[in-house]
């Protein structure tokens, strides 16, 4: 067998595979969504009060410095909701109390050793719960090794972190407050500078009927974290039926996206399959891979400078790109794929892609269709 042809077979396995996971998938039947910006334009989020009044707790809480819709009950992004029903863990059900508790800690400082960062520092409202930084800015300046993740949509998520290592996310939005590069604050110290609160110790019994305890605090925060969503994004109103969302060149685009494969692991509708792959962002020939991934986790070799597939919903807010935010545009995203990523060891699937520079064009134009509406409650 020739090499052409035995990677002819591996290609339409891999396509076999990916089509069949398709099958389960619900197709949304909703209709167009009122009041849509123009084709082409990426929508701004919308404007709230600044703080909101949440019974029972009465507490005064952010709404995300006034730049995320604050989404109560019934309140969804159209295509995302009607396609996936978001898993809940029955010892933490969602409450509009419990998710104002949250919010009100994500963007408390006092949860951070000296007091200058909170969750909301790297996980910015404005940029899709994300930030502009190339790493991840702790206290004290300390620098991390990897780029703040986009947290929209993450109660989807099946694991958590570009590595995997927390499996919910009740076990997720702790780590950060007490990683040395990050917070740096002992869950102790946390609970005793809550336990000082008044307002925390009477919001913790009003919404867990008990006194607040590391459980709680990571079931609020979690809380608030799967109430942060994103839709109403143009690509969500075409595959809805609107035709004219998407200009021609976003529909030109949407092609070069699928029939490039990058559908393959950023799937429909939540634009990622929470998997890992390496594509070689993190090797370099001369002196090895930079960061080990999901092989930290693992300890399984071919998971090797492999790294959590992210989302594209929102990705026109989250620059810079890739675990290490070493891309700085979409542009140099499509470049870097268009010239077959890094080719390593444990890079598959890979190739150059060689695509006119007008389809690269269009892909970023498909790509920006992407942003829509980020809601939290």
């Amino acid at each position: 067998m020739t090499r052409r042809a035995s990677w002819r077979i591996r290609w339409t396995l891999l396509v076999a595979v990916w089509v069949l996971s398709f099958i389960p998938t619900i197709r949304s039947q909703q209709g167009t969504t009122q009041g849509a910006p123009p084709a082409g334009q990426i929508p701004t989020v919308i404007q709230v009060p600044k703080t909101i009044q949440v019974p029972p707790t009465g507490i005064q809480v952010p709404t995300e410095r006034g730049l995320v819709r604050t989404a109560g009950r019934g309140v969804r992004p159209p295509r995302l909701l009607a396609d996936m029903t978001m898993p809940i863990p029955t010892d933490n059900p969602m409450t509009d109390a419990k998710a104002a508790l949250g919010r009100k800690l994500f963007f408390d400082k006092r949860l951070s050793a000296d007091g200058s960062v909170a969750c909301a520092t790297c996980h910015e409202p404005a940029r899709a719960f994300a930030d502009n930084r190339t790493l991840a800015v702790g206290v004290h300046g300390r620098v991390g090794k990897r780029h703040s993740p986009a947290l929209i949509n993450r109660g989807f998520g099946r694991l958590h972190f570009w590595d995997g290592r927390a499996d919910t996310l009740e076990a997720q939005v702790l780590l950060p407050i007490s990683d040395p590069n990050e917070m740096d604050l002992p869950i102790d110290e946390a609970l005793k500078r809550l336990g000082d609160d008044k307002s925390y110790r009477s919001a913790f019994e009003t919404v867990f009927a008990r006194p607040l305890s590391a459980d709680d605090l990571a079931r609020a925060l979690a809380t608030y974290v799967r109430s942060i969503r994103s839709g109403e994004s143009p690509y969500d109103r075409f595959v809805a039926g609107d035709t004219s969302a998407l200009t021609e060149e976003q529909q030109r685009g949407r092609e070069v996206f699928n029939r490039s494969a990058c559908g393959m692991c950023h799937r429909e509708p939540l634009f990622t399959d929470e998997r890992y792959w390496n594509t070689g962002v993190a090797w370099n020939p001369e002196t090895g891979y930079a960061d080990t991934g999901r092989y930290e986790v693992s300890k399984i070799e071919r998971d090797r400078g492999s790294f959590k597939t992210p989302t594209l919903r929102e990705v026109a807010r989250t620059a810079p790109y890739m675990h290490d935010g070493s891309l700085a545009t979409l542009a140099d995203v499509v470049e870097f794929y268009d010239k077959g990523g890094r080719q390593n060891r444990n890079t598959l699937f890979l190739r150059p892609l060689k695509l006119a520079s007008e389809d690269k064009q269009a892909l970023v134009k498909f790509l920006e269709s992407l942003s829509g509406v980020v809601t939290a409650r």
